[in-house]
C-alpha cells in the first residue's frame, strides 16, 4: 500500500470520529429539544413563564462535536507523519466517535428528563445540570484517553 493511501485511511478515522459524534449530538439535542418544547407548551397552557434554562439541556450534547473535532485534527496532523499507523487512526477514530455519540445520545436523554422535571416543578436545575455534566465526562474521557494512545510527533 502506498503512503498516500495509508495517510488517507488514517485521516478517515478522524472523519469517522467527527461524523459519529455529530450523529450522536443530533440525536441527543433532538431528544432534549422535544422535551423542552413539551415543557414550554405546558407552561404556556398554564399561563406560566417558559424557562429559557431548558435551552441549556438542548445544547449540551453539541459539545461532543467539539471534542471529536479536536481528535479529528490530531489524527489528521499525525497521519501525515505516521501514515503506517493508519489502522490505529481509522479504528481508533471510529471507536472514539461511537463513544462520544453514545455520550451525546444519553446526555440528550438525561437533558430531556431534566427539561421535563424543571418544566413541571421549576426546581432542581443544578441537580439536572450535574447529571448531564457527568454524562459529558464520558466524552471528555474518550477524547483524553484517545489522544493519549496516539503517537507523538516530534
Amino acid at each position: 500500500m502506498d503512503i498516500e493511501t495509508m495517510e488517507a485511511l488514517g485521516r478517515l478515522g478522524g472523519i469517522a470520529a467527527l461524523s459519529m459524534a455529530a450523529i450522536g449530538s443530533a440525536i441527543g439535542s433532538g431528544t432534549a429539544g422535544m422535551a423542552a418544547v413539551g415543557a414550554w407548551k405546558r407552561a404556556f397552557l398554564q399561563d406560566r413563564p417558559a424557562s429559557f434554562l431548558l435551552v441549556i439541556f438542548v445544547g449540551a450534547p453539541l459539545s461532543q462535536i467539539i471534542y471529536s473535532m479536536i481528535l479529528m485534527n490530531s489524527i489528521a496532523d499525525l497521519s501525515k507523519e505516521f501514515a503506517k499507523f493508519w489502522p490505529l487512526f481509522l479504528f481508533g477514530g471510529l471507536l472514539a466517535g461511537i463513544g462520544m455519540a453514545a455520550s451525546a445520545i444519553l446526555q440528550g436523554k438525561a437533558g430531556a428528563a431534566g427539561a421535563d422535571s424543571l418544566g413541571e416543578t421549576g426546581k432542581g436545575f443544578g441537580l439536572y445540570l450535574m447529571t448531564i455534566g457527568m454524562v459529558e465526562t464520558v466524552a471528555l474521557f474518550v477524547l483524553v484517553f484517545s489522544l493519549g494512545v496516539l503517537p507523538s510527533a516530534g
